[in-house]
């Protein structure tokens, strides 16, 4: 290597470092140690190993480069200007334009910048994800490298390699204590992800001080019990040793790849062991002098020298372009030889669904005895996954409970000795299932993950970042409400529908029987830019002769009128699930003692919001206030469709340990107590 490369190389290590500490002083906000200290690390990444073209950013066959420490912000948007990747459109096509501008780095963490605190996905091409709760981006890398490994056994075939790609993450101690970091350690190593490297940055410090407060563990032999690769730098300045490390990554095909990266947090800053600087707050004006004086650095603020982009496009740059080439003329080659299979590629790097994939939508004959609407979930996700082959997914470790096994015959199942199989199995691991699921729909799969519906509380920061990223994650729920029985309070979910719902942009559904399941399904894969909770019961329901109540299209528009009465009616009763036939009991009950009386499904609050106001009115017309809402969790949120007249009947407490149907009479969920409550 000629003394002109080291000093280019150098020169660019060191632009990273001063855009990063010029950007967060601006915004005074911010964290530029971290930035500073891994600029060597990531350089080697992107300008001499990443296989990404800057010109054409999604690329299906590109490398994924996960920033997991998104406290670290800046050295990512760094990367993005330097390289040049290209803006994209709204269907993610690429523009003439740059993805992060100098204006843009300038405006770091300010409105409207899309250089956020934290990297957001959608907000600039080449944020391949969100990260700011530490060890999200080690679960997503997890699902994009399994997403790699499924793509390639589904669709290569000899000679046509279109998705070796690998997944590289930067990760940080918090990522590494984080129990989903473990969680996706173990199902990675226990899947031998050979595609999957995450480089640990190994500084010792976290905001409160030195990690041996808190942490003392030998987190190298733990990855190496966990089955992956561990190399070692003792220098994350080293790129020789850097470039040696991720080479031998990129050979080992047997187990994902942990770099251990000694670094120095702050790595040029004066006061560099002084974490109240380097790793929570801005610099300051004196001590960037200084960290710029050990750079020879005197240009001024957010200088790039024109050698620096030569270089990225020396490397990634021209790199990139050749490998694109090469892919799509294979591509093309591919689109002959196997028409089928290139035109399922194609629907998934479109986020297009098969034509007339919405005839798999069975309808289910009434039936007075039904069947439970987790059982019915499970056929319906027969003929979804047949109809959208890329409709894959799994439980953490409930499979067989809640019914979400692909059961055709050539289905198989995910793992080191089959990555083609569909029926993925989590592991009792279900906030890094959610965060798989995630890393999955951002490769273009239509991913699902199934539990009970009261592990929501383990998985829902990874839920919520779902929703942040508006992608299409299904979540099967089931065992809905102390409708469960006997495994009693700590399995009942008596206010994780409140929670779920007070999510922005969820779709919270909670099924009344069999068809309504269908439509449900229907709904949430129509709805392409947002998750979807389906919340499903553990007991049998009926199933409604829709000869002779409302059509469950009505599912569709969230809420519907299920049964009326003759003119305006006197009561309304409004339910959910289980309780939508104690709602037609009840009525039958009302209609006897000369009470008028409507029943209305209500399976999705958001969707019935988003109606129109004419269509809402025609459901729960304004005039009509003795209303009474039933379902088996607590009140939160129904005050709005019942009004300061209308009444409750549910949960205020926790459940019990008995048979259902001695709860639901414990608790007063019954259609005696309905109809006692709705008479005027």
């Amino acid at each position: 290597m000629s003394t002109s490369t080291i000093d280019v190389q150098q020169l660019a290590i060191n632009t990273i470092r001063t855009l990063s500490m010029d950007a967060v002083q601006a915004a005074n906000s911010g964290h530029p140690g971290t930035p500073m200290a891994l600029a060597p690390l990531t350089y080697a990444i992107w300008n001499n190993h990443l296989n990404y073209d800057p010109a054409t950013p999604n690329w299906m066959g590109r490398d994924r480069f996960v920033l997991s420490c998104g406290h670290a912000s800046m050295l990512l948007y760094s990367m993005i200007h330097l390289a040049e990747v290209s803006a994209t459109d709204k269907n993610e096509n690429p523009t003439d334009k740059i993805s992060i501008s100098i204006d843009d780095i300038k405006n770091f963490r300010q409105q409207h910048s899309p250089c956020a605190g934290h990297p957001e996905y959608g907000y600039a091409a080449g944020i391949e994800t969100t990260t700011g709760p530490l060890g999200q981006g080690l679960g997503n890398s997890v699902g994009m490298a399994i997403a790699g490994k499924w793509l390639a056994a589904t669709y290569d075939r000899p000679g046509y390699e279109l998705f070796d790609y690998d997944t590289y993450t930067v990760c940080s101690d918090g990522d590494i204590m984080e129990g989903i970091g473990n969680e996706a350690a173990s199902l990675a190593g226990h899947l031998k992800l050979s595609n999957l490297c995450w480089i640990y940055d190994d500084n010792e410090i976290t905001i409160e001080g030195r990690t041996e407060l808190a942490f003392s563990e030998n987190v190298a032999a733990r990855f190496e019990a966990l089955g992956w690769q561990v190399i070692t730098v003792t220098d994350a300045n080293d790129l020789k040793a850097l470039n040696s490390a991720y080479d031998q990554f990129k050979k080992c095909q047997d187990r994902p790849t942990l770099i251990i990266a000694k670094s120095i947090i702050g790595f040029g800053a004066p006061n560099k062991q002084d974490t109240s600087g380097a790793h929570g707050s801005p610099l300051g004006e004196e001590e960037i002098k200084l960290a710029k004086e050990n750079y020879q650095w005197e240009a001024e603020k957010f200088h790039v020298p024109g050698e620096v982009y030569d270089d990225f496009r020396a490397g990634i740059g021209a790199r990139g372009k050749q490998a694109y080439a090469v892919w799509a003329e294979k591509f093309e080659a591919y689109k002959n030889e196997f028409p089928k299979e290139a035109a399922e590629v194609e629907a998934i790097q479109s986020g297009e669904l098969p034509t007339g994939w919405q005839d798999s939508i069975p309808t289910f004959d009434a039936d007075e005895k039904g069947m439970a609407t987790r059982v019915s979930s499970g056929k319906v996700l027969q003929k979804v996954c047949k109809a959208i082959p890329w409709f894959i997914g799994g439980s953490a470790d409930l499979a067989g409970s809640n019914k979400s096994n692909n059961d055709d015959p050539d289905a198989g199942h995910f793992g080191a000795n089959d990555f083609s199989g569909k029926n993925f199995h989590f592991g009792i691991r279900e906030h890094v299932m959610a965060a798989i699921c995630n890393g999955m729909s951002l490769s273009g799969i239509r991913a699902y993950g199934a539990t009970f519906f009261v592990f929501t509380d383990y998985l829902r920061p990874s839920l919520r970042l779902s929703s942040i990223m508006h992608q299409p994650v299904f979540y099967i729920m089931t065992h809905d409400s102390i409708g469960l029985g006997e495994d009693g309070p700590t399995h009942q979910p008596v206010e994780h529908m409140a929670a779920c719902r007070a999510i922005p942009n969820v779709l919270t559904m909670r099924p009344g029987d069999a068809n309504e399941v269908a439509k449900c399904y229907q709904a949430a894969i129509e709805n392409d830019k947002r998750p979807t909770v389906i919340v499903l019961s553990r007991q049998d329901m009926p199933t409604f002769d829709r000869s002779k109540f409302g059509s469950a299209d009505g599912v569709l528009k969230g809420a519907y009128v299920l049964q009326d009465c003759d003119g305006t009616p006197d009561a309304i009763l409004i339910g959910t699930g289980s309780e939508v036939p104690i709602c037609v009991q009840a009525a039958a009950e009302l209609e006897e003692s000369g009470v008028k009386t409507r029943v209305v499904s209500m399976p999705c609050w958001k969707l019935f919001d988003e109606q129109s106001d004419q269509y809402r009115e025609s459901v729960l017309p304004k005039s009509v206030t003795n209303r009474v809402a039933v379902e088996a969790g607590i009140k939160m949120g129904w005050e709005k469709y019942i009004g300061s007249e209308g009444k409750f009947i549910g949960m205020d407490s926790f459940g019990g340990s008995a048979p259902f149907e001695v709860l639901y009479e414990q608790f007063g969920i019954t259609p005696a107590k309905v109809a006692e409550a709705a008479k005027p």
